[in-house]
Formats: structure tokens, sequence, C-alpha cells
């Protein structure tokens, strides 16, 4: 396409050429027989009637110089022209590199960018994965001897009365190991009035375990981080609201501050 064009200027600039020097030599032409009538007049009236043909001549231009500095001209206009068009051809074909150097660029960048978002957007994604909440297990061997009972009452033999039961009373032998239901942090070590000795656990998703009416707490402090199934404490009789029952572990799952039911979470 582009060298079509420059055959077409070519084509275009040959032909002005022509025209331009066939006007030179037309011009040339009509003064040469203009300047013979005047110059014959002149001879006719003139008393010196005796002018020589070198006189004649010396009068008329010289045709030769003529045509050559005319010549002159035109090769240097056609120069000029040729330069002049060369020029433009260039600086067409350097602005069209430019603009495909600057198209590359944009689409580089934009490559760039988009592998940039992506990642980031990956990376978010990684980042907001939810953390699967806590599986327990049971923290001591042995039989459910009470249940929970949050919306219903249940006997108790302590207290002789109908009460509500925050958790689930597990049979165990007095000094029976105790271990982690899950892994989290020690958040509570205590005394509770109702529950006596207790451990407090919190893991992840707002979940939290409540081991009470222990023996000892010796195996673990406040703060610090424990394993599933790594010994916390030992079963005793330390609950002042469950003291005539059998030596048991009191056990509860809270979630976000609310008691639940821990068979629903035991596995």
């Amino acid at each position: 396409m582009r060298r079509g064009r420059r055959e077409k200027v070519n084509n275009n600039n040959f032909k002005h050429l022509v025209f331009l020097s066939g006007g030179v030599v037309l011009i040339i032409l009509i003064t040469f027989v203009v300047t013979l009538i005047i110059y014959n007049n002149k001879l006719k009236n003139s008393s010196y009637s005796s002018l020589t043909t070198e006189k004649i001549a010396d009068l008329v231009p010289n045709t030769d110089d003529y045509l050559n500095n005319t010549n002159s001209y035109i090769e240097e206009a056609s120069s000029d022209i040729g330069k002049s068009i060369e020029e433009a051809i260039n600086d067409i074909e350097e602005k069209n590199e430019e603009s495909n150097n600057t198209k590359t660029e944009n689409s580089t960048n934009e490559v760039k960018s988009t592998k940039i978002t992506k990642t980031k957007e990956t990376t978010n994604t990684k980042s907001v994965e939810k953390v699967k909440d806590p599986e327990f297990t049971m923290p001591v061997k042995g039989e459910s001897m009470r249940g929970f009972a949050k919306d219903s009452l249940i006997y108790s033999d302590t207290l002789e009365e109908w009460i509500t039961h925050l958790g689930i009373d597990i049979k165990a032998e007095r000094t029976a190991v105790v271990k982690a239901s899950e892994a989290g942090t020690i958040k509570s070590i205590k005394n509770d009035p109702r529950y006596g000795l207790t451990i407090v656990i919190e893991h992840v998703n707002g979940y939290e375990s409540v081991y009470s009416n222990l023996l000892t707490t010796e195996f673990v402090t406040e703060g610090e981080t424990v394993k599933k199934g790594q010994s916390i404490g030992t079963v005793g009789n330390s609950a002042s609201f469950e003291i005539v029952d059998e030596p048991h572990l009191h056990f509860e799952i809270i979630k976000d501050n609310v008691n639940v039911d821990p068979n629903i979470y035991l596995k």
C-alpha cells in the first residue's frame, strides 16, 4: 500500500514537471517571436537600416543560456519537491512506528494490570476463606448421666428441685484425666460458685468449651494454647450444685455466648 502511494506521488510530480517544461518552452518561443517582430519594425523605421546580423543577435536574448537557467531552476524545484515528499513519507512512517510502539506498550501495561488485578483477587479470595467450625470430641471416657436441658427442666438431687441444665454430665472415675475437646486457647481457670473448679477454652468462630466439677487444673495455665486431646485436668467433685451426684465431668459448649447442646457437636 505504501509503495503504490509513492508511485502515485511520483507520477503526479512527473506530470507537473512536463507541464512546467512545456510552459517554459512556449514562453521562450513567444518571447522570441515577439522580439523579432519588434526589432524588425525598428529596423524598418530606423535611419540605420544597415544593422548587421551580429547586432540583431546581440539585441535578442541568448536562448541557450535562458534554457540552461530554466532547466537548472526546474531541476532544483524537482529536487526540492522530491525531498519534501520523502521527508513527508518518512514523517508518516515515523509516526506510524511511534503509534505502533505506543499501542504495544499500552497492551503490555493492560496485560500486566490484568495479571496484578487477578493476583489481588486471588489473594483476597484466599484471605476470606471461611474457617471450619471446631469438631469436638469427648473430653473424658464415660457414660452420659444427665443431658442438656435449656428449654426444659430436670430434677436436681442436690437442690431437690427442677432446674435447667446448660451442659451434659459425663460419668467418670475421680482423678480421671480430662482432655481438651478441641484445639484452642485457655481463656480462664476459675472456681465457679455453682460448678466448682472450671476451665474455659476458647476456639475459632466464636466457640468455647467449659469443663467443670474438676479436681485439679495443674496441667495448663491461662493464655496457653492447647491441642485437641491434650490433658488439661482431672475429674473431681467440686460442683456445689451437683455435690450429691457421682463423680463426673460437667461439660458445656458455647457458641457466640449462647449455650448449645454438646451432643450435637460431639463426634
